[in-house]
């Protein structure tokens, strides 16, 4: 069973607490999503460290019950 946007963006959001999550449904199909996630905690951090961070949030559930996820992150502007 597929996991719903809002589990995965409450999930997000527990793990990192500053993020604010945007979840995008890709093909309508309520399994292929796209998360953008800003955060000022990824200020100075590799893009690479931000995606483990995300995924660290999801607590293992990438490739089970959630496995089409894009990641888009970024930092606040100003």
């Amino acid at each position: 069973m597929p996991m719903a946007a809002d589990d995965i963006a409450k999930l997000i959001r527990d793990g990192i607490p500053d993020a604010e999550v945007e979840i995008v449904d890709l093909a309508g199909d309520g399994d292929h999503y796209k998360a953008i996630i800003t955060a000022e905690s990824f200020r100075g951090m590799p893009r690479v460290k931000q995606h483990q961070a995300v995924y660290a949030a999801l607590g293992g559930r990438m490739g089970g019950e959630l496995h089409a996820l894009a990641l888009e992150t970024r930092t606040p502007a100003g």
